[in-house]
C-alpha cells in the first residue's frame, strides 16, 4: 500500500492508521495486499464487504483480522439452516416479575458483525439483516433500536459449497457495497505459511492498532473527500452502461452508484489525496459491480462473465 503526500484535510494520523490497519492484517492475509486494501476501502467508506471464495483460502481469517485490528465490538455469527431471525437481531423476553417484555439485543449489535457462509441460513434469516446493512437500525415489536456506528457487516460464502444453502437475493447482494475473492496464494506465500503457521496461529498474535474514536475520525475525514461534478457525471455514465449493455439482464442501481462514489472516495484517501481521480473510480469498479450485474443467459451459454463486461465498460467510457 502505496501513500502519496499527505494533503491538508487529511491529518497526519490518518495516513499512519491506515497504514498500522494494513500492516495488522497483512500479518495474517499473507501475500493479498490488494484484498486487504479493498477491504480497508470499505470499512473506511461505511460499507459492507461480502468475501466469496472456495473453502480454505482465508475468508474468515481477513473477516477476523480485520475486526480485530480495530479497537471495537465484534460479533461473529455462524449462519446455519435453523438458524431464527431473532437469533440474529435479538428478542423481547417477559419478566413474570415486572410483567414487562425487555428487549435483549442480539449479535448485530456490535461495530464489526462476521456473517459465517451467509448462505447456510434461509432466506427468512437472509433477511434479517436487509434492515440492519441499509438503514443501520433493528426493528422488533415495532420498536426501533439505533444500532452503534460504525457498523460494518463481513459476511463469507463459499459459491462452489450448493448444498444445504440458500442464495443470496439480489435486494441483499445489493446492500453489499463490494465484493472480494482471495483465490489461492502465490507459491512463496503460501511457502512461508506452512513454514511458521503450523506452530501458531498469527490471528491469536493480533491486537487493535486503531481506538474505535480515531476510526470514527477516519470515516469522517473520507466524506471531506472531493468528488467533482465532472467525477460525479463520469459514474452515472458507467452506471447507465452497465443497464444498456446487450449482455446484462440486471445493471448497477443508484444504490450501487452512490456506493461506488463512497468506495472511490476511501481509495483516494487511502492514496493521501483530498479529491477523486478517474483512476479511484476505475479501481473499485471490478469490487463494487461484479456481484451487482447479472449477465443475460445468453452471455452466459457464451461463456462471457462479469469481471470481463466491467473491464469493457470501464474501457469504452470516457471521462466527459
Amino acid at each position: 500500500m502505496s501513500a502519496n503526500q499527505t494533503v491538508p484535510s487529511l491529518d497526519s494520523a490518518f495516513q499512519s492508521n491506515c497504514q498500522r490497519i494494513f500492516d495488522a492484517v497483512q500479518s495474517v492475509i499473507t501475500g493479498k495486499p490488494e484484498a486487504v486494501t479493498s477491504a480497508l476501502t470499505v470499512l473506511l467508506a461505511q460499507g459492507h464487504l461480502l468475501i466469496e471464495d472456495v473453502p480454505g483460502v482465508g475468508k474468515t481469517m481477513l473477516a477476523k483480522s480485520m475486526a480485530r485490528s480495530v479497537n471495537g465490538s465484534v460479533h461473529r455469527i455462524q449462519f446455519t439452516p435453523d438458524l431464527l431471525p431473532s437469533d440474529v437481531t435479538g428478542v423481547s423476553v417477559y419478566s413474570p416479575q415486572t410483567h414487562e417484555f425487555t428487549f435483549h439485543p442480539g449479535p448485530i449489535f456490535a461495530n464489526i458483525v462476521i456473517a459465517d457462509e451467509i448462505n447456510r441460513a434461509n432466506a427468512k434469516t437472509q433477511s434479517a439483516l436487509l434492515e440492519c446493512m441499509e438503514e443501520q437500525q433493528v426493528t422488533v415489536d415495532s420498536i426501533t433500536h439505533r444500532l452503534e456506528q460504525p457498523f460494518m457487516v463481513v459476511a463469507t460464502q463459499n459459491p462452489v459449497d450448493s448444498e444445504g444453502t440458500f442464495a443470496l437475493p439480489e435486494a441483499q447482494r445489493d446492500r453489499f457495497m463490494a465484493r472480494l475473492s482471495l483465490g489461492y496464494p502465490q507459491r512463496d506465500a503460501e511457502i512461508s505459511m506452512l513454514a511458521g503457521r503450523h506452530q501458531f496461529d498469527p490471528l491469536e498474535a493480533l491486537r487493535a492498532v486503531v481506538e474505535l474514536a480515531e476510526l470514527r475520525h477516519m470515516i469522517e475525514q473520507v466524506k471531506t473527500v472531493v468528488v467533482t461534478e465532472r467525477l460525479g457525471s463520469y459514474v452515472v455514465d458507467l452506471g447507465r452502461a452497465t443497464r444498456e449493455h446487450p449482455q446484462v439482464a440486471l445493471g448497477a442501481s443508484p444504490r450501487a452508484l452512490i456506493q461506488w462514489v463512497r468506495a472511490a472516495k476511501a481509495r483516494a484517501a487511502i492514496q493521501g489525496r483530498d479529491h477523486v481521480l478517474p483512476e479511484d473510480v476505475r479501481s473499485v469498479a471490478q469490487m463494487v459491480l461484479n456481484h451487482r450485474l447479472i449477465l443475460t443467459r445468453r452471455a452466459v451459454a457464451d461463456g462471457m462473465d462479469t469481471s470481463a463486461v466491467i473491464q469493457e465498460l470501464v474501457a469504452s467510457t470516457p471521462v466527459n
